[in-house]
């Protein structure tokens, strides 16, 4: 009877280790899979994450934009400074447009528009 004894002793506990042998392998996988839902959230939203990538990328395409846009108006400029160094006819055609200028024995006229209230008020 003592050999039996022994024998229900030693599955109880062998099958007390495999449970416990269990429970090691869930902790081990919901350790590792804790671990490895950081480093994704990490990755993709961390300070070198893609996230930050993404929206540094966007900045970058806007910078860009905003830099080809001010070269040419930079270019613009440029030649309209040499139209106003070189080109008498522009000159003469703003100084006439723009600050109401006249030829000797010319006479100039301002237009004034009808405003809307007035018309109102006539109908």
């Amino acid at each position: 009877m003592s050999r039996y004894k022994t024998m229900i002793r030693n599955s109880r506990s062998r099958a007390s280790r495999q449970q416990l042998a269990e429970t090691q392998r869930k902790f081990v996988r919901g350790v590792l899979l804790l671990i490895g839902a950081t480093l994704v959230i990490i990755f993709i939203f961390g300070d070198h994450g893609l996230f930050q990538l993404y929206k540094l990328k966007q900045e970058r395409k806007e910078v860009q934009e905003h830099i080809a846009q001010l070269r040419e108006n930079r270019e613009t400029l440029i030649a309209e400074k040499n139209r106003l160094e070189n080109d008498l006819e522009y000159i003469e055609k703003l100084a006439r447009e723009k600050y109401r200028m006249a030829k000797p024995g010319e006479k100039v006229f301002k237009v004034v528009p009808k405003k809307e209230s007035d018309d109102i008020k006539k109908k």
